[in-house]
This record gives C-alpha cells, structure tokens and sequence, in this order.
C-alpha cells in the first residue's frame, strides 16, 4: 500500500491564469467511515477505485490504494454508493516543484475550492502562492467523504 502525504488549503484568490489542465470528476462512496473509506471515481473517461485508510494524528498522512477499472463499471458502482455524489473540476497548478490539485465543488458544494499538494514527507518544504488560503490539512469536514454528508451550502 502507498502512503499519501498531502496538506490541504481553502483557496482565496485567482489560480485560474497558472492552470495547466483540468478534468471533471464525479465521485461517491462505498464505504465512507474513517478508518477505512472506498471511492469509486469517473474522472473524465476513466473509472477508478480507491480504498484510503484513517489519517495520522496531523490528518497529512494515510495509507491509499487505487486501481484504474473500466469507465462502465465505475458507472455502475457510482449507482451502489452512499446518498451525496460528489461533482467538481479539479485543475493542475504548477507551483515550483510541486503540482496543486485545485478542486471546485458543483451542487450542494458550490463556492467551496480546495487545493491539496503532494508530498513526500510531511516536513518536505514547498511554496505557498498567493492565491492559497487558510490551511485545512486535518480538518475532517473538508474531506470528500464528509462534504457528501454534509455539504458546504448547510454550513
């Protein structure tokens, strides 16, 4: 199993000028407890499974599996999921050596963006642009697997 290391941003300004691509995902959850969530994902044409277990103590780090299957049988498991589909785009912003995942959230998630870096290990340094946020690493309510539950517009 592969060890994800990630931190978590809210985002506050204009990263749409550094984007460098963009897919639309759509998502929901087999299994969405902590210590062991199961997501099936369409990301553009492609399907894919993935199992991730419970976050350390500083919620940066968690063990993650995932697998490629094919666009139809994602579709079809997406119909087995727990209530609360997740749909946004997430666009790829080259920050120094690092690649940010920023993801704009659709429907019941409207106007919430996040960007989660990368890394390789949790003190690894790396730049912050100007257009990151507060930092939301830990915070179980940002997770997708909770923003199903509970989306942003019934904070």
């Amino acid at each position: 199993m592969a060890q994800e290391i990630e931190r978590k941003f809210l985002v506050k300004g204009d990263f749409r000028p550094f984007v460098k691509k963009s897919m639309r995902i759509t998502q929901g959850y087999l299994s969405s407890v902590p210590e062991r969530t199961v997501r099936v994902r369409l990301k553009d044409e492609k399907g894919y499974l993935t199992i991730k277990g419970i976050g350390n103590d500083s919620g940066a780090s968690r063990f993650e599996w995932e697998m490629e299957i094919k666009k139809e049988d994602a579709e079809n498991l997406l119909k087995l999921c727990e209530p609360g589909i997740i749909d946004k785009t997430r666009y790829l912003v080259e920050v120094g050596r690092h690649v940010y995942e920023v993801d704009e959230f659709y429907g019941e998630n409207t106007g919430l963006i996040i960007a989660e870096v990368e890394l390789k290990a949790e003190e690894e340094h790396f730049q912050k642009p100007d257009w990151l946020g507060k930092e939301v690493t830990g915070d179980t309510k940002y997770y997708n697997s909770m923003l199903m539950k509970n989306p942003y517009s019934k904070w």
